[in-house]
């Protein structure tokens, strides 16, 4: 087993990992920095990013972080940390400059930014590139600019598979390469590994969003928070339903431009559900949407994109016309079959704005870390805002600070480190896929968008049965079902404790929000 030793080493190429190596390359030099990735570079949650990101920029008069503050809040449902979304808020602008240096573009006429406005925001504020194609576009460009930097190394095809750590202490990682493994040994650790979306058998996130930071930081004895909030997009495109295959985002920015929903019948139904009809919360919409399936006896509803205009719905939306014309559908004339999916992950590691676990030396950053910005019900386009801004903080608190430890332990029996059994076995690939599929049909059955004792209760002893089918050995397909299974029972065991209905997590048998908001925490010994 090879051993090497680098400064830090940032787990996941997403726009947060990509963004933070850069920072992190520009204030600590040469070969500081190695960012590794299971897959290749470019595959990413923020990839397929379509609405685009929250920037409170000073030039914009109508809007002002206090204004954002507040938005943010009422979406949260009460668990948004308010000096952390001011925070995140105040940076926006400075983020924005710093990101057009690294050759991020936002769409512009006339010299100046087109911002729009996406559900629970009160006043037009997301920045979008390419259209609807705000991930890919800043996705691409911070890949370029990484692959472009020497001294930055990247491991792709790469899996991380355990955190060195000792006395509370984040001394490396362990590493799959090549059907090898390593250890990396490393100041400082950053997961940026992304959302769990897979956990899922309907879902908008690509397939290595399987919970793999998640898994990571719990069994290094980190905290977790909140991990009972998943939200479900209220509108992904139900007809690319293939089995294995996952659902291409409809953005919300659609309906931030006038889309309206209606039902088979062409009838629109928010209104029933709510007096904000399209533009309330997602929580609120997927439920609309799930009920009036429900009601209609239907596999999705419609989404009537033509009131907004041809000219408008080209230049806007370029990457979804594609997508539809697809399966023959013009959305200048057509109406749009959408259904909800999983989409994003409000819990995760805790940390604050800096990006600090309750692990020494092991930070998170992304949809993997819970800074306490989203709350029970993120608001739109806050994610990649809040990508990049932890990102920078994170960079800077680790060049001016001295808590990264330079000393390290060796680890040298791996059968210690993988003491969850993990053996060469030739386990049928097949059969993982298998006990994969099993477990993304529970999770979305029971540990949906609706959620009971009884269902959360199914869904602990299914996933209790898949574990005992499960034969681990050392493959990143059986690593990752070894994450999906971890992850999933933290968050339906969070789910079974908070009995109440709050943001994403909406119990049939607790209706009502509780007076007090409070945060859930699960850290490894206590459960």
């Amino acid at each position: 087993m090879n051993n090497i030793k680098r400064k830090v080493v940032i787990i996941g190429s997403g726009i947060s990992g990509l963004y933070a190596a850069l920072k992190l390359e520009q204030l600590l030099g040469k070969d500081s920095v190695l960012l590794i990735t299971k897959s290749q570079l470019f595959d990413s949650n923020s990839y397929y990013a379509q609405g685009g990101m929250v920037a409170v920029l000073k030039d914009n008069v109508n809007d002002s972080v206090d204004l954002h503050v507040k938005d943010t809040l009422i979406a949260g449902a009460g668990l948004s940390e308010e000096a952390t979304v001011r925070f995140i808020s105040e940076n926006s602008d400075n983020v924005v400059k710093d990101l057009l240096s690294f050759g991020v573009e936002f769409d512009k006429i006339d010299n100046n930014f087109t911002l729009t406005k996406e559900a629970a925001h009160s006043v037009n504020r997301i920045l979008h590139s390419g259209g609807d194609a705000t991930g890919r576009e800043m996705e691409t460009a911070l890949c370029r600019a990484v692959k472009s930097n020497i001294n930055i190394e990247v491991y792709e095809n790469t899996l991380a598979i355990e955190l060195l750590t000792h006395n509370n202490n984040c001394y490396g990682v362990r590493v799959l390469k090549d059907n090898e493994y390593m250890d990396i040994y490393s100041q400082c650790v950053v997961l940026a590994t992304g959302g769990i979306g897979q956990l899922y058998k309907y879902t908008t996130n690509p397939i290595g969003a399987t919970g793999d930071g998640i898994a990571l930081a719990y069994n290094a004895g980190a905290v977790l928070r909140d991990m009972e909030f998943v939200q479900f997009h209220p509108t992904a495109f139900a007809k690319d339903d293939i089995k294995n295959h996952n659902r291409f985002l409809i953005s919300e920015a659609v309906r931030g431009e006038g889309a309206k929903l209606c039902n088979k019948n062409g009838i629109e139904f928010m209104v029933k559900y709510d007096s904000r009809k399209e533009l309330a919360p997602r929580d609120i919409v997927a439920r609309s949407i799930f009920e009036e399936m429900h009601s209609t006896k239907e596999n999705n509803v419609y989404l009537n994109a033509t009131v907004i205009g041809q000219k408008k719905l080209f230049e806007r939306f370029p990457t979804i016309a594609q997508k539809c014309s697809e399966y023959n559908i013009d959305i200048t004339k057509d109406y749009i079959p959408v259904a909800p999916a999983a989409h994003y992950f409000m819990g995760g590691i805790k940390t604050d704005v800096y990006a600090k676990t309750s692990v020494k030396n092991l930070y998170a950053i992304g949809e993997v870390a819970s800074t306490g910005l989203h709350g029970a019900n993120r608001l739109a386009s806050n994610s990649l805002l809040e990508c990049v801004v932890c990102a920078y903080s994170l960079s800077n608190h680790i060049n001016i600070s001295q808590e990264c430890s330079e000393e390290h332990i060796e680890f040298d029996d791996i059968k210690m480190l993988c003491s969850d059994g993990f053996i060469e076995k030739t386990q049928n690939i097949a059969t993982i896929t298998e006990l994969k599929n099993k477990l993304k049909s529970t999770m979305w059955d029971n540990v949906g968008i609706y959620r009971n004792a009884a269902s959360l209760e199914q869904a602990l002893n299914d996933i209790i049965n898949i574990e005992k089918e499960f034969k681990p050995f050392g493959s990143f397909e059986s690593y990752e079902l070894k994450n999906m299974l971890i992850t999933s029972k933290l968050i339906t065991k969070s789910a079974m404790k908070r009995k109440e209905s709050r943001g994403a997590h909406y119990r049939t048998d607790y209706k009502i929000a509780n007076s007090l908001a409070e945060h859930s925490e699960i850290k490894k010994e206590s459960v």
